[in-house]
């Protein structure tokens, strides 16, 4: 029922974790004969190690599965409603990232990396684009239109279910000739080591990032943050800025407006980014 509205990436991240945590001791039990301390006790492995977030989504995911049942009448209520009580909240905490007059230091750290030369045009590519470390990761050949100077991400890839357009700059644009000769002539972009027919992995970035010498000042997603400040304090539209990002306008008249994605006062502002790491480079 839930599929159509994931990617296929957040699909299987949701299964998986099902299968690691939850299935190993409750798979064939019925459903009606679970109880919140059975569960709680499963669970309690993952808050011996601290890993709160991970606990407060397997106990959301589990909580959807239980009210599909209370709704199909498998069940005459949800025993498991409360079972995040339990263990204590995370911590929210926003995505690492360095300081703007920083991103000499990153360009240079990134030049002189030792690191395979397709994570570091996929780094690049991520920073230029200010698209998230899955959608870089999996980028296809076949979703760039070189006429018309546009990558465009269908909607099954993106976070919000949403096509998403991304105005290509002089310097995106040579980053892809770059990888032409290693991939052009398979499906992805950035191809995995291990087998190129598939994609690079999305923590490749992030790792990459860590042998760098950036661990707990920067990480891959962080590079959107780093873009939106930059591109905030030199007084670009917010509103160009978000639809930059990728994020979904709350107000739904603002968001019908904005359908269009502004792509000409957006490419204007992608080339101004693209030019400002070029002379940070």
């Amino acid at each position: 029922v839930k599929k159509p509205d994931f990617t296929k990436a957040h699909g299987e991240d949701i299964w998986r974790s099902f299968e690691n945590h939850l299935f190993p001791q409750l798979a064939n039990r019925p459903i009606n004969t679970l109880t919140a301390p059975m569960v709680i006790a499963v669970m309690k492995p993952l808050a011996s190690k601290g890993v709160l977030e991970q606990i407060r989504r397997l106990s959301q995911r589990v909580n959807e599965v239980m009210t599909y049942a209370v709704n199909v009448g498998l069940i005459q209520s949800n025993p498991l409603a409360g079972i995040r009580s339990a263990f204590q909240s995370p911590k929210r905490t926003h995505m690492s990232t360095i300081e703007p007059e920083r991103l000499p230091e990153l360009m240079t750290m990134l030049n002189r990396a030792s690191i395979k030369y397709t994570t570091r045009c996929l780094i690049e590519w991520q920073l230029h684009t200010m698209c998230r470390p899955m959608e870089a990761a999996a980028a296809k050949w076949s979703e760039v239109n070189f006429d018309d100077g546009l990558w465009i991400i269908p909607a099954e890839r993106m976070k919000m279910r949403k096509e998403h357009k991304v105005p290509l700059t002089k310097q995106t644009l040579h980053l892809l000739e770059l990888m032409k000769p290693v991939s052009g002539h398979r499906e992805y972009i950035f191809p995995a080591d291990r087998n190129p027919r598939s994609h690079t992995n999305a923590q490749t970035a992030n790792a990459a990032i860590k042998r760098m010498g950036l661990e707990g000042a920067l990480v891959a997603h962080g590079m959107r943050a780093l873009a939106s400040t930059i591109l905030n304090e030199q007084g670009f539209d917010p509103d160009l800025i978000e639809t930059a990002l990728a994020h979904i306008e709350k107000n739904e008249v603002r968001r019908a407006y904005n359908r269009a994605q502004y792509i000409d006062r957006r490419r204007e502002m992608m080339d101004w980014w693209s030019e400002h790491i070029a002379k940070a480079s």
